[in-house]
């Protein structure tokens, strides 16, 4: 009778990497689905005033609008203050097109049921939020909010 013999090397096996593929696309498949992309780039500066009553905004139904002088980088735009909807600056005169562009994207049971968000600087001029606030009028938007940051404006 013959006798078996075992190979005694002692040699590490390589590793096997036929899984490696699928891992690697399994992690960039979950990046993707969990990474937040910016929707709109800010154009003006915002330094936000104060509030002491802040609540968490549901951003589902909201459309935002910003306000204030422009900002690093669009200094060309001059030096007054700009009122910015989505990624470009508007006119109070044509804030009425681009808020109606921005309710048709929302969901539909949601149109009827918009909250303008109203984010500006604390240096704008009261008379732009006045304009804004009149042109929303016209257009039957009345739920309006105000983003403020926590805080007490009092206390400095």
């Amino acid at each position: 009778m013959s006798k078996f013999k075992k190979k005694k090397s002692g040699e590490i096996p390589a590793v096997n990497t036929a899984s490696l593929p699928d891992i690697v696309f399994m992690l960039l498949f979950f990046f993707m689905v969990v990474t937040v992309l910016r929707d709109s780039q800010l154009l003006v500066q915002q330094k936000l005033p104060k509030g002491d009553q802040v609540e968490k905004l549901k951003k589902d139904r909201s459309v935002f609008i910003y306000a204030g002088k422009p900002g690093a980088g669009y200094e060309k735009f001059g030096k007054e203050a700009k009122i910015q909807i989505g990624d470009k600056f508007t006119d109070v005169s044509n804030i009425k097109f681009a808020l109606e562009e921005l309710r048709r994207k929302l969901r539909p049971e949601l149109q009827d049921k918009v909250m303008v968000a109203l984010k500006v600087d604390e240096e704008t001029n009261t008379g732009l939020v006045t304009d804004i606030k009149q042109e929303l009028r016209d257009l039957n938007l009345l739920k309006l909010i105000y983003i403020t940051t926590p805080g007490n404006q009092l206390d400095n």
